[in-house]
């Protein structure tokens, strides 16, 4: 089964950015999609961005304009680039998979903190 590996994360200052990386440990061609999601302290899991295999991109709503998802399929790996980050972006953030309309199993995430 293929693993993905979230990292990237730290603590950045309002207004600062990030770039997450999602690495597959194979080709990530074999799915149809692959996601960003986050959760923040105390709240659910909620999704974030999505690319797919044809690289259409869809955002939620509150990260649009601001986090552009990019998919490098030679080395399996999808980026999320987090611009003009706020204090409510502070979240672990996962990557998953979608295939045949089954998510894979979770990682362990990596958090991000947008603090002064």
């Amino acid at each position: 089964q293929v693993q993905l590996v979230e990292s990237g994360g730290g603590l950045v200052q309002p207004g600062g950015s990030l770039r997450l990386s999602c690495v597959a440990s194979g080709s990530i061609l074999n799915f149809d999609a692959i996601s960003w999601y986050r959760q923040a302290p105390g709240k659910q899991r909620d999704f974030i961005a999505t690319s797919t295999d044809t690289n259409f991109t869809r955002y939620e709503n509150s990260v649009k304009g601001r986090f552009t998802i990019l998919r490098d399929n030679a080395r399996n790996t999808v980026y999320l680039q987090m611009n003009s980050l706020k204090p409510e972006d502070t979240a672990v953030y996962y990557c998953n998979s979608l295939k045949l309309g089954r998510l894979g199993p979770w990682g362990k995430g990596t958090l991000v903190t947008v603090s002064s």
